[in-house]
Protein backbone atom coordinates (compact mmCIF):
# COMPACT_ATOMS: atom_id res chain seq x y z
CA UNK A 1 0.00 0.00 0.00
CA UNK A 2 0.85 3.46 -0.71
CA UNK A 3 -0.43 7.10 0.08
CA UNK A 4 0.06 10.05 -1.77
CA UNK A 5 -0.37 13.17 0.53
CA UNK A 6 -1.66 16.31 -0.85
CA UNK A 7 -1.06 20.05 0.91
CA UNK A 8 -2.49 23.08 -0.21
CA UNK A 9 -0.58 25.91 0.16
CA UNK A 10 -0.59 28.37 3.04
CA UNK A 11 -2.77 31.74 3.29
CA UNK A 12 -1.58 33.88 0.03
CA UNK A 13 -2.29 37.33 -0.45
CA UNK A 14 -5.77 37.51 -0.78
CA UNK A 15 -6.00 40.84 -1.45
CA UNK A 16 -4.36 41.02 -4.53
CA UNK A 17 -6.69 40.88 -8.37
CA UNK A 18 -4.14 39.30 -10.50
CA UNK A 19 -1.92 36.08 -10.13
CA UNK A 20 1.68 37.49 -9.72
CA UNK A 21 0.10 39.80 -6.65
CA UNK A 22 -1.45 36.67 -5.28
CA UNK A 23 1.57 34.64 -5.24
CA UNK A 24 3.23 35.06 -2.09
CA UNK A 25 2.56 34.07 1.43
CA UNK A 26 1.22 35.78 4.24
CA UNK A 27 2.58 35.96 7.49
CA UNK A 28 -0.55 33.99 8.74
CA UNK A 29 0.13 32.12 5.66
CA UNK A 30 3.93 31.05 6.78
CA UNK A 31 2.48 30.39 10.06
CA UNK A 32 0.58 27.55 8.98
CA UNK A 33 2.72 26.09 7.25
CA UNK A 34 5.18 25.81 9.77
CA UNK A 35 2.83 24.17 12.04
CA UNK A 36 1.59 21.78 9.79
CA UNK A 37 5.42 20.99 9.45
CA UNK A 38 5.39 20.32 12.85
CA UNK A 39 2.42 18.19 12.92
CA UNK A 40 3.70 16.16 10.29
CA UNK A 41 7.18 15.54 11.78
CA UNK A 42 5.80 14.54 15.36
CA UNK A 43 2.63 12.29 13.38
CA UNK A 44 4.17 10.64 10.55
CA UNK A 45 6.59 8.87 9.16
CA UNK A 46 9.10 10.40 6.92
CA UNK A 47 8.18 11.20 3.28
CA UNK A 48 10.03 9.09 0.43
CA UNK A 49 9.54 11.86 -2.37
CA UNK A 50 8.58 15.57 -1.56
CA UNK A 51 7.09 17.34 -4.75
CA UNK A 52 5.71 20.89 -4.65
CA UNK A 53 4.82 23.35 -7.80
CA UNK A 54 7.26 26.09 -9.11
CA UNK A 55 4.88 28.82 -7.81
CA UNK A 56 6.45 31.28 -5.18
CA UNK A 57 3.63 30.01 -2.67
CA UNK A 58 4.50 26.16 -2.94
CA UNK A 59 8.29 27.29 -2.35
CA UNK A 60 7.46 29.27 0.38
CA UNK A 61 4.94 26.90 2.23
CA UNK A 62 7.37 23.94 1.62
CA UNK A 63 10.24 26.02 3.03
CA UNK A 64 8.63 26.98 6.18
CA UNK A 65 6.95 23.21 6.38
CA UNK A 66 10.84 22.00 6.78
CA UNK A 67 12.30 18.86 6.09
CA UNK A 68 10.02 16.31 5.42
CA UNK A 69 12.25 13.45 4.84
CA UNK A 70 13.35 13.72 1.13
CA UNK A 71 15.15 16.38 -0.87
CA UNK A 72 12.23 18.53 -2.37
CA UNK A 73 11.24 18.26 -5.99
CA UNK A 74 9.89 20.85 -8.25
CA UNK A 75 7.07 20.12 -10.63
CA UNK A 76 4.74 22.72 -12.76
CA UNK A 77 2.24 19.95 -13.44
CA UNK A 78 1.82 20.88 -9.48
CA UNK A 79 0.49 24.38 -10.62
CA UNK A 80 -2.71 26.49 -9.84
CA UNK A 81 -4.95 26.58 -12.73
CA UNK A 82 -5.22 30.29 -13.99
CA UNK A 83 -8.20 31.78 -12.08
CA UNK A 84 -7.93 35.51 -12.43
CA UNK A 85 -7.59 35.58 -16.41
CA UNK A 86 -10.43 32.46 -16.56
CA UNK A 87 -12.40 34.86 -14.58
CA UNK A 88 -11.41 38.15 -16.63
CA UNK A 89 -12.33 35.99 -19.61
CA UNK A 90 -15.74 34.70 -17.89
CA UNK A 91 -17.01 38.20 -17.29
CA UNK A 92 -16.11 39.47 -21.10
CA UNK A 93 -17.92 36.79 -22.59
CA UNK A 94 -20.94 36.60 -20.59
CA UNK A 95 -21.20 40.39 -18.59
CA UNK A 96 -20.71 39.17 -15.03
CA UNK A 97 -19.06 40.90 -11.68
CA UNK A 98 -16.57 39.56 -9.71
CA UNK A 99 -18.45 37.90 -6.70
CA UNK A 100 -18.70 39.76 -3.68
CA UNK A 101 -20.03 37.74 -1.69
CA UNK A 102 -19.10 33.55 -0.41
CA UNK A 103 -22.47 32.62 -1.83
CA UNK A 104 -21.88 35.15 -4.63
CA UNK A 105 -18.48 33.09 -5.36
CA UNK A 106 -20.38 29.82 -5.04
CA UNK A 107 -22.27 30.44 -8.29
CA UNK A 108 -19.01 32.00 -10.30
CA UNK A 109 -16.59 29.23 -9.56
CA UNK A 110 -19.38 26.64 -11.08
CA UNK A 111 -19.94 29.33 -13.94
CA UNK A 112 -16.39 29.57 -14.72
CA UNK A 113 -15.25 26.28 -14.51
CA UNK A 114 -18.25 25.04 -17.12
CA UNK A 115 -17.76 27.55 -19.20
CA UNK A 116 -14.09 26.44 -19.46
CA UNK A 117 -15.10 22.81 -19.91
CA UNK A 118 -17.26 23.53 -22.57
CA UNK A 119 -14.11 25.12 -24.01
CA UNK A 120 -16.28 28.52 -23.85
CA UNK A 121 -13.53 30.65 -22.47
CA UNK A 122 -9.57 30.08 -22.00
CA UNK A 123 -6.83 31.72 -19.90
CA UNK A 124 -3.12 30.38 -20.37
CA UNK A 125 -4.14 26.83 -20.86
CA UNK A 126 -7.37 25.18 -21.61
CA UNK A 127 -9.13 22.72 -19.41
CA UNK A 128 -8.12 19.41 -21.10
CA UNK A 129 -4.39 21.09 -20.55
CA UNK A 130 -4.88 21.53 -17.02
CA UNK A 131 -6.77 17.95 -16.58
CA UNK A 132 -4.33 16.18 -18.75
CA UNK A 133 -1.09 17.06 -16.42
CA UNK A 134 -2.79 17.17 -13.53
CA UNK A 135 -3.67 12.89 -14.13
CA UNK A 136 -0.23 12.67 -15.24
CA UNK A 137 1.06 13.80 -11.75
CA UNK A 138 -1.23 11.83 -10.19
CA UNK A 139 -0.42 8.69 -11.97
CA UNK A 140 3.90 9.55 -11.29
CA UNK A 141 3.29 10.56 -7.61
CA UNK A 142 0.44 7.70 -6.38
CA UNK A 143 2.81 5.08 -6.33
CA UNK A 144 2.86 1.33 -4.22
CA UNK A 145 4.60 0.71 -1.19
CA UNK A 146 5.53 4.70 -1.25
CA UNK A 147 4.73 7.68 0.89
CA UNK A 148 4.62 10.77 -1.71
CA UNK A 149 3.57 14.40 -0.06
CA UNK A 150 2.62 17.06 -2.32
CA UNK A 151 2.37 20.93 -1.54
CA UNK A 152 0.36 22.51 -4.52
CA UNK A 153 -3.18 24.42 -4.94
CA UNK A 154 -6.54 23.92 -4.51
CA UNK A 155 -7.43 23.56 -7.81
CA UNK A 156 -5.24 20.16 -8.83
CA UNK A 157 -6.36 18.95 -5.23
CA UNK A 158 -10.13 19.52 -6.60
CA UNK A 159 -8.64 18.33 -10.13
CA UNK A 160 -7.01 15.05 -8.75
CA UNK A 161 -10.45 14.26 -6.59
CA UNK A 162 -12.49 14.46 -9.50
CA UNK A 163 -10.62 11.49 -11.34
CA UNK A 164 -11.03 9.82 -8.22
CA UNK A 165 -14.95 10.10 -7.74
CA UNK A 166 -15.96 10.80 -10.91
CA UNK A 167 -17.05 13.97 -10.56
CA UNK A 168 -18.82 16.55 -13.17
CA UNK A 169 -17.07 19.72 -13.47
CA UNK A 170 -19.76 21.54 -11.84
CA UNK A 171 -19.19 19.46 -8.49
CA UNK A 172 -15.51 19.76 -8.85
CA UNK A 173 -16.02 23.82 -8.53
CA UNK A 174 -17.81 22.98 -5.13
CA UNK A 175 -15.17 20.91 -4.02
CA UNK A 176 -12.98 23.90 -4.37
CA UNK A 177 -14.86 26.32 -2.08
CA UNK A 178 -14.25 24.96 1.22
CA UNK A 179 -10.40 23.57 0.72
CA UNK A 180 -8.37 25.28 3.83
CA UNK A 181 -4.96 26.95 3.51
CA UNK A 182 -2.23 24.73 4.45
CA UNK A 183 -5.12 21.52 4.64
CA UNK A 184 -4.19 17.97 4.32
CA UNK A 185 -5.56 15.97 1.79
CA UNK A 186 -4.81 12.00 1.43
CA UNK A 187 -5.31 9.28 -1.62
CA UNK A 188 -4.29 5.47 -0.57
CA UNK A 189 -2.66 3.60 -3.03
CA UNK A 190 -4.04 0.16 -3.51
CA UNK A 191 -3.32 -2.52 -6.11
CA UNK A 192 -7.05 -2.25 -7.29
CA UNK A 193 -6.90 1.20 -7.48
CA UNK A 194 -6.40 4.83 -5.74
CA UNK A 195 -9.09 5.73 -2.77
CA UNK A 196 -9.51 9.37 -1.43
CA UNK A 197 -9.20 8.71 2.43
CA UNK A 198 -8.96 11.77 3.45
CA UNK A 199 -10.28 15.55 2.68
CA UNK A 200 -9.36 19.13 3.75
CA UNK A 201 -7.83 17.84 7.45
CA UNK A 202 -6.35 20.65 9.70
CA UNK A 203 -4.45 18.81 12.39
CA UNK A 204 -2.55 21.21 13.08
CA UNK A 205 -4.97 23.87 13.24
CA UNK A 206 -7.43 22.33 16.04
CA UNK A 207 -6.39 23.65 19.15
CA UNK A 208 -8.91 26.53 20.80
CA UNK A 209 -5.46 28.96 20.11
CA UNK A 210 -5.37 28.18 16.55
CA UNK A 211 -8.77 28.45 15.31
CA UNK A 212 -8.75 31.57 14.01
CA UNK A 213 -5.88 30.41 11.56
CA UNK A 214 -8.52 28.19 9.80
CA UNK A 215 -8.47 30.02 6.19
CA UNK A 216 -10.20 29.45 2.56
CA UNK A 217 -8.62 32.75 1.20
Amino acid sequence: MGELVLIRHGQANSAANDEAGYDRLSDLGRQQARWLGDWLRAHEDPFDRVLLGSLRRHRETAEEMGDMGAEREVDARLNELDYFNLTRAHAARNGSVEPRTPEDFVKHIRDVMEAWFRAEIQGDESYASFEGRVAEILTIAARPGRRVLCVTSGGVIGMMVRHLLDLDPGRMAHLLVPIRNSSIHRVTVLPQGKILSGFNATPHLDAPDRLHARTEY
